[in-house]
Order: structure tokens, then sequence, then C-alpha cells
């Protein structure tokens, strides 16, 4: 740790925006006198840009919704790619995002990366004046708004590295359950800014379309035959990201300790440019396998792409990286030679892994699974084509799950951080596995029903209850994360664990959208059960039982 100035006599660095030379959370005096305010001020700012990057990044699961609504020349199963698409983009993005605070410094990070969302939400809100455009477009600008969901592991990590241990599960949960309602604020404020011609004042904007289905919001439907801006969906979110881009610069720091070598601003922006640019590569190249023609070449089965994905975004930053990047990529690959590494992987797979998942994939699923009456035909085949004039829509209703989620992952890290991460992390893990085979019951009785809705009020107070687990989940795998590891690798194991577990907004919304197509919805939440049994017990092996090499962290 560089600690020239505490030798010489002096004050630490703590002006607005300055590189800080001395940091010393762990000392209590240090703390009170000059920490606390610094690394607050760096988390107020680091959770309105996390937010913004959530909702760029999570748009697609309410865009798809709307273009389904407006007559959109797209089908279902190619609506889902849309959302699958941003999943895996944002967390390929990670990998390459949990390195970039220790090579270019927190304030240079969060500056850019959310500089950065303009970019997608604006490209977004040019395709969707454009109906007739090819389904290629659309995906381009979910690939790009993958930026967004790569912006948490740079955020996590930045902010780890300026609170003392001991209040590690409090900010954290924090910076992330508070950054995640970016998840829940795009529900509720794109169906709302759809309604009105949000630029129409500057001449800008472009023409509604209109609604060829009932839609909704937070507060009913919207009948169809209602002009809809569409692009605002992504024009809105310019209004947000360019005066907190400002506030990030002039109002964050980068610590010295932690990258001591960031070089000039420029120099560090070139870096995070690079490191982003080489994610797209991987990522692309993964799609165009997996992906069906015309898009792609349909080759490659979900669960092979994936960790080909990973892969390949881990080879391309082993190899690409060059000079002092190198050093430092070299140095942070040392988290894989950890077994807790992949132990907490796994577990933080279960808790944002299926909060990312269920937030992309349930507007959609709403839709699709409540907004069509299941009706036999007279061969007694079930038919799913005829519309439900009684179906819940999906704009308002959907953003409930994510807020309840969001809302309790402070209290879920400060609950662990009394108790103990792991204790909580086996309580929410029992919860999820009976929530989601329940779930899994309601979904095959609706999807078997004429009358779907009647089974609605039961499914949504299921999903939230999951939403509430994971949420409080998230909370405690990553106290635990701050407990295991010291604090040069906790960084890049939060990043790296938060990259994994994002997979999950590629896994649910396909693994959704295929057992519906196969006609049992069911079977996906019961896989999902299986996966949560299984974590629990290895909860309980690593951190629970008699003998645990870390008890409870």
């Amino acid at each position: 740790m560089n600690t020239t100035s505490a030798r010489a006599g002096m004050p630490a660095s703590s002006g607005t925006g300055a590189d800080i030379a001395d940091w010393r959370p762990e000392d209590e005096q240090f703390w009170a006198s000059t920490g606390k305010r610094i690394a607050y001020r760096n988390l107020w700012l680091s959770i309105p840009a996390l937010l913004c990057g959530f909702a760029v990044w999570g748009m697609w699961g309410i865009i798809t919704v709307q273009m389904l609504n407006l007559g959109f020349p797209f089908s279902q199963a190619e609506l889902f790619t849309l959302t699958a698409i941003a999943g895996i983009s944002g967390a390929t993005m990670r990998i390459p995002a949990s390195f970039l605070i220790r090579m270019a410094g927190g304030r240079n990070t969060i500056f850019l990366t959310t500089a950065m969302l303009l970019a997608p939400a604006v490209g977004t809100g040019v395709a969707l004046q454009h109906p007739e455009w090819p389904l290629w477009v659309f995906q381009l600008m979910a690939l790009w708004s993958g930026v967004g969901g790569g912006n948490f592991a740079s955020s996590m990590s930045n902010i780890s590295t300026f609170f003392p241990k001991r209040l590690q599960g409090t900010a954290l949960g924090l910076n992330a359950g508070l950054g995640n309602f970016g998840v829940t604020t795009m529900q509720i404020v794109i169906p709302l800014v759809m309604t009105v011609s949000l630029f129409g004042w500057l001449g800008l904007g472009g023409e509604p379309m209109v609604l060829v289905k009932d839609s909704g919001w937070i507060f009913g439907k919207i009948k169809a035959g209602t002009p809809t801006w569409i692009q605002n969906a992504g024009f809105a979110w310019v209004l947000s990201l360019l005066p907190l881009s400002l506030l990030c610069w002039f109002g964050m720091n980068n610590l010295k300790s932690v990258t001591p070598k960031a070089g000039s601003p420029i120099t560090a922006f070139l870096k995070i440019t690079y490191l982003y640019s080489l994610a797209f590569i991987p990522s692309i190249g993964m799609l165009y396998l997996y992906l069906p023609a015309p898009t792609g070449l349909g080759l490659l089965n979900m669960w092979v792409a994936i960790p080909l994905d990973i892969i390949a975004a881990l080879a391309v930053m082993r190899l690409a990286a060059f000079g002092e990047m190198r050093e430092n990529v070299r140095k942070q690959f040392a988290i894989f030679s950890n077994k807790h590494t992949w132990s907490m992987t796994a577990l933080y797979v279960v808790t944002f892994g299926s909060f990312i998942g269920f937030s992309m994939a349930l507007p959609l699923a709403i839709t699709v699974i409540f907004g069509f009456q299941h009706i036999p035909d007279a061969a007694g085949v079930l038919q799913h084509t005829l519309k439900n004039p009684n179906a819940p829509s999906a704009l308002t209703y959907a953003w409930i799950g994510p807020f309840v989620g969001a809302a309790v992952r402070p209290i879920g890290g400060w609950i662990s951080d009394k108790v103990g991460g792991s204790i909580v992390t086996q309580v929410i893990s029992a919860v999820m596995v009976a929530a989601s085979a329940a779930v899994g019951y309601v979904l095959m009785q609706a999807y078997g029903s004429a009358t779907p809705e009647q089974h609605f009020p039961m499914f949504m107070g299921l999903m939230v209850l999951l939403f509430a687990a994971s949420g409080v989940g998230n909370g405690s795998t990553f106290r635990s994360v701050g407990v295991i590891f010291d604090r040069q690798q906790a960084g890049p194991v939060l990043g790296w664990t938060s990259a994994v577990a994002a997979y999950g907004a590629f896994i649910a919304p396909v693994l959704i959208g295929q057992q519906v197509k196969a006609g049992t919805p069911q079977t996906a939440f019961y896989g999902f059960a299986v996966f949560y049994a299984v974590c629990l017990v290895l909860n309980w092996w690593f951190y629970l039982r008699l003998g645990a090499e870390i008890k409870n962290p």
C-alpha cells in the first residue's frame, strides 16, 4: 500500500475527483476522520450509475413485449432471442469488467462505462422507429446493451475496495441492491415514457406507432389503437446518463493503493475500451454458432455454448493483454486456483443468476403463458393461439418481483453481517427449492387451462417469493466473499462470480422459451429447483458442516 502521505504527516488526498494515495479503511481512526466520508460519497454516486447500467441492459425484457403488442414482424421465439442476446452479452462483458478497477482506476472506469451506455440507448431508440428493419439490427442493439450488464462487475469490485471488512455486506448490499432497482425502474419508466412524445417539444423523437394489441403500465391496461412511442424505451436514458457521467467524473476517486499504475485518464480509457471491445469477440462468435438460421448456424447446445463463451473470453483476455496489462491479468487469474472461487460462483448463480434471469424472462413469459387461452382442438391437442380477453398485462405486474428482490438485498447484507452469510444463504436456498417447484406446478395448471388468469395470483405470489429470496441471498453471498478473500482478491472474485451468475439472464429466457414452445413450461422451474437443492448441499459442505475450513463466512 502506498502510504507516502501518511509517513510525511500529511492528510490523505481526499479532494473531490482526486487520486487518493493513502487508504486505510481497517484503521478505525482513519475511517472515522477521513475514510467514511470518501467511501460513502463514492457509494452514493456508484449506485445511480449502476442503476442505469441495469436499466439499459434489462430493457429488452420490456421492449420485446411492446414489439409484440405493436405487431413487429417477428415470432415469439425470435423475440426471446433478443433478451437472451442481451443477457449473454452482459454476462461476457463482466469478465473483463472484473479486472478494470485494478487496471484503470475506479473513477476512470465508472465514468467511462457509464458514458458508454449512451450508444446502445440512442441506437435502440433509432432502430425501434423502423419495424421493417431485419431482426439482426435489433439483435445487434441487444448485444450492445450488454455494456450495462458488464458494469456491475466493475462497480462491485470498486466499492469493495473502499469499505472495511466489517461493512462489506452492508456496503455491497446497498450498491447492488439499489443498483438492481435499475431493473424495476426500467420496467416502470419504459411503459410510461412510451405513452408520450418525450422529445416532441424539441422536434425530435420520431412518430408514434399504434398498438395492435392491448398493452399496459403499472396502473393498468392500455387499449389497442393507442399511439405509442416505443423508441423512447432507448432515448429516455439519455436524460440521466449525460449528467450522471459528469457527476461520476467530478465526484469519484481512484485509489492508488488499488491501482498504482492506472496512467493518465486517456491511457485508462484506452485500456477500458480495449478490454470491453475484446469481450464482444467471443459473444458474437458463440451467438453465431448457437442462434438458428438466418442469424446463425444453430450448431451448439446452450450448455455447450456458455462454457465455450466463458473459456473464449478468458483466453482472449489472456492472449490479447500486453505490457503491464498482461501482468495484471496474470495476477488476477490467481483466483481460479482457490476452490472457494468456484463454490461462491455456484452460490451466486443461485441468487443473482435467478434474480436477473427471471427479471429478463418474466414479462414475455407472462404475456405468452397467461395472454392466451389454452384450448384443445378436435383431436384433443392443446392450442395456444386464441387471445385471452382477461389476460393480465405483463407491463402492469412484471416490475413487482424485481422491485422486491432489489429492496431486500441491503437487508440480506445487513443480516449477514450480524449472523453470518452462509446461514442466510442456506435458508434462502431452501425457500427457493420449494418456491421454484411450486411455480412449476402452477404453470402446468395455467398452460392447460382455457382460463389461465385464474392461476396468475398464485404464480405472481410465488415469483415474488423467489425474487425476495434471491435478493436476500445476493447480500449474503457478497458478504461471504468479502470475508473469505483478502482485499486484493475480493474484487476480482466479486467480478468473476457476478459474471458467471449473469449468464442467468441468458439461460432463463432460453429455457423458459424452449419449454413454453414444447408445451411444458413447468419443466424449466423443476430444473431450477433441482439446481437450488444441489447448491444448498454445496453451501452446507463448504461453510456450515462441522469441520468446514471456513465456518459461516
